[in-house]
Parts: C-alpha cells; structure tokens; sequence
C-alpha cells in the first residue's frame, strides 16, 4: 500500500548526487547486449505508470509495450527489450513533469522476503547470535510503498524503527539455483527501508511479521538499478539519517551472508518469481541498538541510502484516520 498525499519530495540535487552517468551504458553479460538503467514508476498511488531515469535527471515514460514493471514484464524478457528501446534517441519520449510523485520502481511484489541478523554488529546490538544460516521473514506486500511517502505511524504503536537495506529484484524464477549462478537470475537493485514496530515484532509473541507488515513499511527506490550500473552488490555503501544525523553507515561488504549465498540459499525454500523482492538486512546503528533505545515519533524525517542506488526520504505522520 502506498502513502497518500503530502509526501516528501527529493531533496534539491538529490538526483544528481553521486550518479555520474545516468545515460543508458552498453555492456556486456555472457554471450548477450544489455544496458545499464535506471527504471523508475511515477504518478499517484495506484495509478502509476513506468519509465526511466536519464543522465540528466530528466525522467521518461517508458514505451506503450512495458505495461508495467510487474511479474509478467520482468518473465517475458521486458527489461531486454526496453534497453534496446533506451537505447535509441530518446529526444521525443515523454518527458515526466518535475512535480509528478515517485512511486516505487517496480510493482507490488508477490512476496517480500528479508534477511535477519545478517551484519555481525547489528547482530551484536541486539543481544543476538551471530546466525549460522540466514534468518528469513516474510514483510507483507501490501507495506509496499514509494521512495518518498510519508511513513503511517500505526494506532498503539510506540516502538517505531529504521532499517536501511540493500535489496534485490529477481528477474527470472530461482527454484534451488546455486550460489555460483544466482547472480543470473537478478533484475535489479534498491534501497529499502524495513520499517518496524519493535514491540509487535518482539513482545507479541510468533513471528517478526507482524511488526515489519504495517502500511507503508516497505519504502522502495527511488530506482531500480540494472545489476550493469552499479557493477555489483558485494560492496556498496549504505547509510541512514534519522532528522539530518548520521545512525547507520556500513557497507554490504560486511553482509555475513552475501546476496549470492541469500538468493541461493532462499531459493532452495521457495519458488523466488520475477519482480519478488529480497531485502538483505540492515547494519548496526537501529534505535533498538541505542542506549537508551530511540524510536521514531511523528515528525521525525528519515533518509536511507545506498551507494549508486539513491537516496529515499520519509517523515513519519500519523496513519490516516485514525
């Protein structure tokens, strides 16, 4: 479910920042052509439509035959014939309006698969094991939401946290693939932010799902990365601020379990379809970890980022309603 109005807008340079070359960039994978991209959803919530990120920060509407960057586009081979379409002139596409809100990069997956505890200090922080096998959870895809909608603080909720991770876009169906090959299977790359309300994932007794479910707890984006534009995900920065200071800085680099090893690992468990998502886990610096621990109150603004991939941005509001 995607935030409504009043959501945040980019910050002024965000866009540019750290990205020095936006323009399609033809590389080579195995015997085939593709190119490097950044695919990007725009309009209101519930009515978005796909497109691309150009090098100049221009945004694009993507061409009549990508209906959506959704499961059938990403099994029917879509992302190969759009970056042959990127790669043309693109001086006559449509050209999105500045003011026009990002949705999430793709659509609502099937599933949202996370990994827990998978950098040793945020292990650590939270009085943990380091795990010896990935710790999986589901997040409900109806948390999906935009890269710069607010973040609904739910009724009763008083333990509200960050999380920014690096995850990951399947673009082909994994069913037990190795860990030499999964690398194959991927679409693309994002930040997302696992909100969760601590003390319904910890002190409500079962499983962590229901405090990592809330509406607009999946923040996606603001792009999807092609694997060819970030050259990938074994190391890249990734950071979050919570109202302008700095609470995570770490690298995937420090990941226990690599992307390769996760996908791998979850695909042995279950079918991963195109367009699911995989988030790979947070770093240290989550307010559960401070001491005292510090939760989000309403007003609070958060900005999560990783390397190559953007920077999202959220305040947190009351849920509607309520």
């Amino acid at each position: 479910m995607q935030g409504s109005g009043g959501a945040l807008k980019p910050a002024a340079g965000m866009v540019a920042h750290g990205v020095p070359d936006r323009r399609p960039r033809k590389t080579h994978l195995g015997s085939g052509i593709r190119f490097a991209m950044k695919l990007i959803r725009f309009g209101d919530p519930g009515a978005e439509r796909p497109g691309l990120l150009l090098m100049d920060g221009v945004r694009v509407a993507a061409p009549d035959f990508c209906a959506d960057y959704d499961e059938q586009f990403f099994a029917s081979g879509g992302v190969d014939r759009l970056a042959a379409w990127a790669a043309g002139d693109l001086s006559e596409a449509e050209k999105v309006p500045v003011g026009v809100r990002w949705g999430a990069p793709v659509a609502r997956p099937s599933k949202i698969v996370c990994v827990g505890l998978n950098y040793r200090a945020h292990a650590l922080e939270t009085g943990a094991a380091i795990p010896g096998e990935p710790v999986l959870f589901m997040k409900a895809s109806s948390a999906w939401s935009g890269p710069y909608d607010e973040v609904w603080m739910p009724p009763g909720s008083c333990k509200l946290d960050w999380e920014v991770e690096l995850a990951v876009v399947i673009g082909t169906a994994m069913r037990r693939v190795p860990e030499a090959e999964a690398l194959h299977y991927v679409a693309g790359y994002g930040v997302m932010n696992d909100y969760s309300e601590r003390s319904w994932q910890k002190e409500r007794g079962g499983q962590w799902s229901k405090g990592k479910s809330g509406d607009t707890f999946a923040p996606f984006g603001p792009w999807l990365a092609t694997p060819d534009e970030i050259g990938g995900p074994g190391n890249l920065a990734l950071g979050l601020k919570l109202n302008g200071e700095v609470k995570q800085d770490s690298n995937t680099s420090d990941l226990i379990f690599a992307v390769p090893h996760v996908l791998s690992y979850i695909s042995h468990f279950m079918t991963l379809l195109p367009g699911d998502v995989v988030s790979t886990g947070t770093p240290s610096g989550v307010g559960a970890g401070h001491r005292p621990e510090l939760y989000l109150k309403v007003g609070d603004v958060v900005e999560a980022t990783v390397a190559g991939l953007g920077t999202q941005r959220q305040q947190v509001v009351p849920t509607p309603g309520t």
